[in-house]
């Protein structure tokens, strides 16, 4: 039975090729970028703190957390594959968002909010 899984470490570059009077090491993989989201103790949401490479999502989490929250700063560690992040483009914001103009009773300011609320 063949073994599918390929555990990867941080610093794997392949099998080291021997010949011509020495060993040298292969070419490195291209390992994908990750993109990092962390949630701090007093925070609700993940923040994205950075990007790193890692050879697999395990890889991505273990380094996310050496190098993101040396100070156990973090409750949760998101990483995401850059290439499945899609995003929009800043210069067509008035045509994405127009829809929203016209639905006014999503704005506060629609509601009567009672005296005992307070301020939101």
């Amino acid at each position: 039975m063949q073994n599918f899984i390929n555990k990867h470490y941080y610093g794997d570059y392949g099998e080291i090729q021997e010949g011509g009077g020495g060993s040298t090491a292969a070419k490195a993989p291209e390992w994908p970028l990750w993109e990092v989201f962390i949630r701090s103790k007093q925070g609700l949401d993940h923040k994205h703190v950075g990007s790193l490479h890692a050879a697999d999502a395990s890889m991505a989490i273990e380094n996310a957390r050496d190098v993101y929250t040396r100070r156990m700063e973090g409750v949760s560690i998101w990483v995401v594959e850059s290439k499945y992040i899609t995003a929009s483009n800043p210069e067509e914001a008035g045509e994405l968002y127009e829809p929203a103009i016209d639905k006014v009773y999503r704005h506060p300011t629609f509601y009567n909010l009672p005296d005992e609320v307070g301020h939101m």
